[in-house]
């Protein structure tokens, strides 16, 4: 039997999902825990039976092969590159970068590195998005000319503030484009195009918005982006928090549409094929239930719609062929990178910018002092396109109090 990938995690609570996944059919095997929280990772690390570190410094020493990062979404990349430079494989949750300069930084670590680096984005990986993959790679829908995809997730209000413990958690102010790769990343794992253009458009916050009434937010809810790619396809992006819940991707190729039912079993694929001047080889439009292509029964009882499972398996088998996995570090930070220029657009009347390609090096020496980071303890700019925004006393008592009863003490 193959000698078991040794991994630690950073982050125990997005992070116990990558830890439950560490098991015998991936190969690996969960060695040591990181997070800052020390109640709650004396408890996880007695749950998994393993180390607990503090500091991530003290964590790197430990005896392992690989990290998880699933520590705070605007922290990842220089995390990545420590552990890389410490001879780690890396796996990081989104996003991949929070600045531009911090993306030039990360590929060249990984390139220097001779490491494993994988982009965690587990939306690509849902059974729809599998075979919307295999039916556009086998030709079925033609040339992707347009696509759509959704990523809608709004919660009542002590759900929203019992995720986000503390006053400038990042869930309470990053710019509402920049949680895009939910959405974007199924388009470029589908059609494996790559953006070219942006142009990013923000949706302000509602006095009627009983959720906003209550929770700190210094940011706007949601966010439109619109991309062109390298093939000249449009693409249409939208999240986080507008109300009716649900993950949609759609493509229109030049033979064909396929998409994921908006309603009943999401899961369930709609492909249309007109099949003009062709021999009919189809039914014009055909509804129906795929499987995962490879072990489905694990992936059915993963989290995220299966994707959990396979961000796993992918990070282990690249690490043992050392080959690139898809979601390299090439596509994560240009996934990632969408983020901060769509704010940008949307900050200049939402025109558009050119998307920088950080496979080619002198893209890179442009934006390697880019450091340019919305962040409402420096304000330069405000995350939020309304500018200032503070919270109100009621709205920090309510958050304080739901922050108390799922054991937070903190500010």
């Amino acid at each position: 039997m193959r000698d078991k990938i040794r991994v630690g995690v950073v982050g125990i609570g997005r992070g116990r999902s990558f830890a439950r996944g560490a098991g015998e059919l991936t190969g690996m095997k969960l060695v040591a825990l990181c997070d800052t929280w020390e109640e709650r990772l004396e408890q996880t690390g007695n749950e998994f039976g393993v180390e607990t570190y503090t500091d991530f410094d003290r964590f790197l020493e430990h005896d392992m092969d690989a990290v998880v990062l699933a520590n705070y979404f605007h922290e990842h990349a220089p995390f990545a590159i420590k552990a890389l430079a410490a001879g780690k494989h890396v796996m990081s949750e989104t996003s991949a970068c929070f600045t531009l300069a911090e993306g030039v930084e990360l590929v060249r670590a990984v390139e220097r590195s001779g490491l494993t680096y994988m982009f965690a984005e587990n939306y690509p990986y849902m059974v729809f998005n599998q075979e919307m993959r295999r039916l556009y790679q086998a030709g079925e829908v033609g040339t992707a000319m347009y696509a759509e995809a959704e990523y809608i997730h709004p919660d009542p209000a002590d759900v929203v503030m019992g995720r986000s413990p503390g006053m400038y958690h990042w869930r309470n102010w990053i710019p509402a484009t920049y949680y895009c790769t939910h959405s974007l990343g199924p388009i470029m794992y589908i059609t494996e195009t790559w953006p070219e253009k942006v142009n990013g458009f923000i949706m302000r916050a509602y006095d009627d918005d009983l959720v906003m009434d209550r929770i700190i937010k210094f940011s706007d809810p949601s966010s439109m982006i619109a991309l062109r790619m390298d093939n000249g396809a449009v693409v249409r992006l939208v999240q986080v928090r507008l109300r009716g819940h649900g993950v949609w991707v759609r493509v229109h190729g030049s033979r064909g549409l396929m998409e994921n039912l908006r309603g009943g079993d999401r899961n369930m694929l709609r492909v249309v094929r007109e099949q003009y001047h062709e021999e009919r080889r189809h039914p014009q439009e055909v509804i129906y239930q795929p499987d995962f292509p490879e072990f489905h029964e694990q992936a059915t009882k993963a989290g995220h719609g299966g994707g959990d499972f396979f961000t796993n398996y992918h990070f282990a088998e690249a690490i043992r062929t050392g080959e690139a996995p898809f979601l390299d570090v090439y596509r994560g930070v240009t996934m990632s990178i969408i983020g901060p220029l769509a704010y940008r657009s949307a900050l200049d009347d939402s025109n558009t910018i050119d998307v920088p390609d950080f496979r080619r090096e002198e893209d890179r020496k442009r934006f390697e002092d880019d450091d340019w980071r919305p962040d409402p303890r420096e304000g330069n700019p405000w995350p939020s396109i309304e500018g200032r925004i503070e919270p109100t006393q009621e709205q920090i008592d309510y958050s304080r109090a739901v922050w108390r009863e799922r054991g937070y003490d903190g500010e």
